[in-house]
Parts: C-alpha cells; structure tokens; sequence
C-alpha cells in the first residue's frame, strides 16, 4: 500500500462528496426560482434529483466488482466536474430548463456513485483507531462542502447580479466555478489518494443478485420491522415538507408572501449560519445521546426536531425584514434539526447492527431519504401553492404528529 498522511485526504475527499450534492439539490432550487420557475415546478423537478441517492444501493454492488474505489472516485470527479462546466454554458440558451434537468440527473448519479466509493475507500484506506479518530473531521468538511455550496457561491451568484450581470451568467460563472473545484479536486487526489491493498475489484459481478436477495432477506426479516419501517420512512416528514420550501420563502418577494431575500442575504443566513447550526446542533446532540443514552433521549430530541419549525409560522405571518430576527429563526430551527437528527441516524445504526450491516445500513439510508426527503419534497411545492406560505407552515406543525405518533411506536434496542 502506497501510504498518505490522512490529513492530506479525507478533507478533500469529503468536501468533493457535498459539492455536487450542494450543486443538485441546494443550489438549483435558488437557480430555479430566480429562472422564474413556481414551488410547485421546482420541488417536483428537484425532488426527482433525489432519485439516485435512494436507489444507490442497486449498483453498489456493481460499482464493487468491475473497478477499484479509487478509480471511481476520481472518475466520477472528472464526469461531475464536465457536467458542472456543460451546465454552465447551457443556462443562457433557449433550452436551458431541459438541459439543466438532464445534466443536473447525470451530476446526480455521478454523485451517488462517489459516495459509495468515497464511503468504502474511507474504510480501507484507514486502520480501525484512524476511522474513529477522523470522522469528525470528515463530517466538519462534508459540512464545510455545504456551506460553501449555498452558502459563498449562492452569494457569488447574488454578488455578480448586482454588479448588473444577468441571472443566466451570473449562474453560468457560478456553476463554472464549481466545476473548476471539482477538476482540481480530481487532479489533486490524483496524487493525493493512497492506494490499498484492498481496493480491488470483487470481481463476483455473477453473484450480484444473489447478494442483493441476501441483503433484502436480512433487512425484512428485522424484529419490529413495521415499526422500524414506519419510523424511518415518516420520522422526518415535518422537515422534508420544509427542505425545499424554506429557501423559496427566504427568497419570495414580499407581495408572494416570502421574506425577499437578496442572495447574499440567503447565502449567509441559510447557507451559511443555517449550516452551522444544524453541525452544533448534531455535535451536541450525539454528546447528549453518549453520555444519556438513546432510550432516554429520544423524546428530548424529538422535541427538538419538531418545536422549532413553528418559527417559519411566525415568520410568515410578521414578513419581518430584519436580518438578525430571521437568521435567529433560521439558527434556532437548524440547531433543533441537528439535535433530532442525531437520534434518527444512531437509531439507523442500532437498527443496522447484525449481519450484512453495511449493506443494511445503505437500505436505510435510501428508505429514510425517499420518505424524509423525495415524496414530501416533491409534493411541498404543490402545497405551499395551493396554500400559501403561513398555511403550509402551519399544516407542517400538524404533520409533527407524525412524528411524535411513529416515535411513540418504534421498539428501541435493549442497550440503548
């Protein structure tokens, strides 16, 4: 093995695994709505971006057998990369809507396919004690991806429209600014990335179905599985209502019912303080559940989860214009989103313990983004059109129920 100071990798390797999914799911949905598109266009659009990173567990094992991870991992950032600089040259054209979906669906396979590579190469490039000694650090970059993703370049996009550049080049420049970081990526970890021993391809592509009945046998044959289902797939219905609609709230005019946020201003108070909200709000939520234990934390933090969306209720009736008053809000509700989250992703684990847990674990991830993120999101737009924004923010409080009643019905694990 070709060894590599971690240090020297993990950060960018991580950081490389958000920008694309900041690029799809975050920072089209201000593109869109500045393109002139309505919530209900965007969200239905956007929400079928999300499709590869529920579907992602089918070509795993494909993804295992033909090739080494390190080979798709700076594949894929090539492929990602390409398609960010073809978007960018198709926003200013007569059919920048259908390319743009089209190239935005290919950064988003592309980007699934990474993270099942970039995930796996971060187990075998590492020892047991170094896998625990820099997850932290892996998170805080994966993190640091997202807020540069909607937080600096949604304002580099709003800082060029002010100097009177046009919405379609002012995202073109945008948009090349991200390919340009995911080609110096790839060029980097070029020379960056170790090479395991043990990043060789399986080469069992014959026995690919037979493994993936295997893996479906043991996910669908967990005790409580109904509950556990039910859990997972609604838990996070509240926020998957709200993922995409915020944004466009944040940035409607005032006579849309939205708060008129420039993109400077949505960069910094969502994509920016929001993002380090919800990373405080993780890290002092998995410190609670260390030292208190789920079973007894478990109600806390989905008070936590929950409660705080009623400041986008308060927000949309009061339509403030204060900046420090709605990234307040906005902190706040972050922060609780952190805290719950952190209880919903160590019951994933404890669920996933057992046999073939790996495997498990990417099935619950892909049930927990198709109910938590995908559905809600796609029908969000359509809502909060019919509705309006303060009756949509109140009908997400109502759906909190939801997620008080499969929390109330899910079976914790005895050590918890």
């Amino acid at each position: 093995m070709k060894t590599t100071k971690p240090l020297l990798w993990v950060p960018s390797l991580y950081l490389g695994e958000s920008l694309p999914y900041a690029a799809v799911m975050l920072m089209s949905l201000v593109l869109y709505q500045e393109m002139g598109l309505t919530d209900t266009q965007i969200t239905l659009y956007t929400g079928w971006l999300g499709l590869p990173w529920v579907i992602k567990p089918l070509w795993s094992p494909i993804v295992d057998g033909i090739k080494t991870k390190r080979w798709w991992i700076l594949a894929m950032q090539l492929l990602i990369g390409a398609a960010l600089a073809a978007l960018a040259f198709t926003l200013p054209t007569s059919f920048w809507l259908q390319a743009s979906l089209a190239l935005f669906m290919l950064i988003a396979f592309s980007s699934a396919t990474h993270d099942i590579c970039a995930d796996g190469f971060y187990i075998l490039g590492l020892s047991n004690k170094d896998q625990e000694l820099y997850v932290g650090l892996r998170n805080t970059f994966y993190r640091i991806g997202m807020v540069l993703g909607q937080g600096g370049l949604v304002m580099l996009a709003g800082l060029l429209q002010k100097s009177e550049m046009s919405i379609p080049l002012s995202w073109s420049i945008t948009f090349l600014a991200v390919a340009g970081l995911m080609l110096m990526l790839a060029a980097y970890h070029w020379k960056a990335l170790p090479q395991p021993d043990s990043d060789t391809p399986k080469g069992e592509k014959l026995n690919v179905l037979e493994d993936f009945g295997m893996t479906l046998k043991v996910f669908f044959t967990k005790p409580h599985l109904i509950t556990a289902l039910l859990f997972i797939l609604l838990f996070r219905l509240p926020e998957g209502l709200l993922t995409k609609i915020v944004p466009l709230f944040l940035k409607r005019t005032i006579a849309e019912g939205g708060l008129a946020l420039t993109d400077v201003q949505y960069g910094f108070v969502y994509g920016t303080l929001g993002v380090i909200g919800l990373l405080g709000g993780g890290i002092v939520g998995g410190w609670l559940v260390s030292k208190f234990g789920l079973k007894k934390m478990l109600w806390p933090l989905v008070l936590c989860i929950t409660l705080p969306d009623i400041v986008y209720v308060y927000l949309s009736y009061i339509q403030s214009q204060s900046l420090p008053l709605i990234a307040t809000c906005v902190f706040i509700e972050q922060v609780g989103y952190g805290l719950g989250f952190t209880a919903y992703t160590l019951y994933l684990v404890s669920f996933s313990h057992g046999e073939r847990s790996t495997s498990v674990f990417s099935f619950c991830t892909a049930f927990q983004y198709l109910g938590g993120v995908m559905l809600p999101g796609m029908v969000s737009g359509w809502m909060s059109d019919q509705m309006g924004y303060q009756q949509f923010f109140i009908a997400v409080m109502g759906f909190c129920l939801v997620t008080f009643a499969v929390t109330a019905l899910v079976k914790l694990p005895k050590e918890s």
